[in-house]
């Protein structure tokens, strides 16, 4: 039986975490894309000549899908693979890496809140099954992730949902969540997730940012560093 199994309480608050900057101190699926492209010559001839057209559109956030979607689809075209094969074959060979990039304190918190019975859920930009392949490093195999998802398209991968600013509060209510305790978060894309909590917590967040941060979010919210040695936060 889990060790984070069902209690008695009359209300479980829900409690969100973003991953990415977050959980894990880096962008967990730009480290994918960038291992399975470099796979081959000419994937990442491939991914250089494209990368003035994608990168403007990962850049604008209207366009971020489309800039990823293209980006991904260099680095699987071609290749016989499930994505989820894929995912498990970078992360076998990066184990050391990966572990090293998830945050001891965010993860103390983590385990804090699923040890007092509250509902946790990770919502991120990244794949599912790479967030839960992460996790699995630190036991928390059963914790549930709400995730970007994808298909095959032309020979290679395509992001379809984006699980990222407004769309990722969509994907949480479609997967039948209620209203949100609490939320953390490092991106100003997760202003409607931080929004939407009784008690948005910024965590690692841009040192340009700070500022917009406080002055969209309520009077005292925690903007804390969890060890993102680049980013801002008390």
């Amino acid at each position: 039986m889990s060790a984070f199994a069902e209690t008695s309480l009359p209300y479980r608050q829900l409690v969100v975490f973003d991953f990415d900057h977050t959980l894990y101190d880096g962008d967990s699926g730009s480290h994918l894309v960038a291992w399975l492209a470099k796979r081959t010559w000419w994937r990442r001839a491939l991914a250089v000549l494209a990368a003035p057209i994608l990168l403007p559109l990962v850049a604008w956030l209207p366009t971020r899908r489309r800039g990823i979607s293209g980006f991904l689809w260099i680095a699987t075209v071609a290749e016989p693979r499930a994505i989820e094969a894929l995912i498990d074959a970078y992360v076998a060979a990066n184990a050391a890496s990966i572990r090293a990039r998830l945050l001891p304190k965010a993860l103390e918190v983590l385990h804090r809140h699923r040890a007092a019975g509250d509902r946790v859920l990770v919502a991120t930009g990244a794949p599912p099954e790479l967030a839960r392949a992460i996790l699995d490093f630190v036991a928390h195999q059963d914790l549930p992730i709400v995730g970007s998802l994808g298909e095959r398209f032309l020979g290679g991968y395509v992001t379809t949902e984006h699980c990222h600013a407004r769309n990722k509060m969509r994907m949480i209510w479609d997967h039948g969540y209620d209203r949100i305790g609490i939320a953390y978060s490092d991106s100003v894309a997760d202003l409607p997730l931080l929004q939407a909590a009784a008690k948005p917590v910024v965590v690692n967040p841009k040192p340009s940012r700070v500022a917009y941060f406080r002055r969209v979010l309520p009077e005292g919210t925690p903007i804390l560093n969890w060890g993102c040695a680049s980013r801002a936060g008390d």
